[in-house]
């Protein structure tokens, strides 16, 4: 897989949606994205309704309003963002349905995560988002998915230190119940890394 087919079948579709995956890699310390956590943890929950004639413009803006207050997004207007492993297109990513990974990114001038950004890599179509981020320094998730009725922003607080979160991380750790032999290494690397001492 060339540099040019990874322009092509991810950076391309990536930059319309405002979004520059940066060539760094994500902090070692990032912890690995599971589901579960406390839901005293959880906060600024906000659902757009499908029937509102501005969904995706006041989706967007609930994301960015989260996202700075929450401080997600540094200075330098960079945090991480789960991405496909391999060089794919989104169409082959989502019937592959391997476990993402943090990458690297920087939010432009121009962005539109919930139209152009669902209908590549961060959800099933414009309008149907599904992703999650991280602030580099760990402190908050930022969640993205789909209702019956609409979509909702909502954040979570220092996961990596949700005992639920981390039962999790066992959990994939010990069983691999996600089916991805490289997302239990991740995890099996980060409990023993940055995971609570024994």
């Amino acid at each position: 897989m060339g540099r040019q087919e990874r322009h092509r079948k991810v950076l391309r579709p990536l930059l319309r949606a405002g979004i520059e995956v940066l060539p760094e890699p994500a902090p070692a310390s990032a912890i690995p994205h599971v589901l579960g956590w406390e839901r005293e943890r959880s906060f600024g929950f906000c659902l757009v309704d499908y029937r509102d004639p501005r969904f995706v413009e006041r989706l967007n803006a609930a994301w960015y309003d989260l996202a700075t207050s929450s401080g997600l997004i540094d200075e330098n207007g960079e945090f991480l963002l789960m991405l496909p492993r391999g060089t794919w297109t989104a169409e082959e990513d989502r019937r592959r349905r391997t476990m993402h990974v943090w990458r690297r990114v920087r939010l432009l001038d121009r962005w539109d995560l919930m139209g152009a950004g669902a209908a590549s890599f961060l959800g099933v179509r414009s309008g149907h988002p599904g992703f999650a981020a991280l602030a580099l320094d760990n402190s908050v998730w930022l969640l993205t998915d789909t209702y019956e009725t609409g979509a909702a922003v909502y954040a979570v607080r220092d996961p990596a230190t949700s005992p639920d979160v981390l039962h999790t991380l066992e959990s994939v750790a010990k069983e691999n119940f996600y089916k991805d032999p490289h997302f239990q290494r991740e995890a099996l690397s980060w409990l023993a890394t940055h995971g609570p001492q024994r």
